[in-house]
């Protein structure tokens, strides 16, 4: 199962990842993007999930977040990334800020969030 969802803000994206962290899901990759405008999660698990549950989630994420139908170029983004491609490289070849990838890391998004926030001597909205 797939699921991809755009989020208004930080603390949005971080209640997500949390979420699939300490639930018992057999998470296989979570890919968070940052974009100016707002926040890409990308989560995909391993294994069937049961209907009751895929609604569960459905319902959490919609609650947070929107699907998101991604353009083209996002869409080539979390190819490279599911390929094995390295952040890196994607975020240099797409200009695009791959935030994380892999297992879930709220860490990562706060560390990406109080850097940013220093840098710019202010917060901006997506990231509250």
């Amino acid at each position: 199962m797939q699921y991809l969802y755009y989020l208004a803000n930080a603390s949005l994206t971080l209640r997500v990842v949390e979420y699939f962290s300490r639930n018992d899901f057999s998470v296989e990759f979570i890919t968070v993007i940052n974009q100016f405008h707002g926040w890409i999660i990308n989560v995909k698990i391993k294994s069937f999930v049961p209907e009751q549950k895929d609604k569960d989630i459905k319902a959490f994420l919609s609650e947070v977040g929107i699907i998101y139908s991604p353009p083209e170029f996002i869409s080539n983004v979390l190819s490279s990334l599911e390929a094995g491609e390295s952040a890196i490289n994607v975020m240099q070849r797409y200009k695009v800020a791959v935030v994380s990838h892999g297992r879930p890391q709220p860490n990562e998004i706060e560390i990406f969030r109080q850097s940013y926030i220093r840098g710019l001597g202010y917060c901006p909205q997506n990231l509250a």
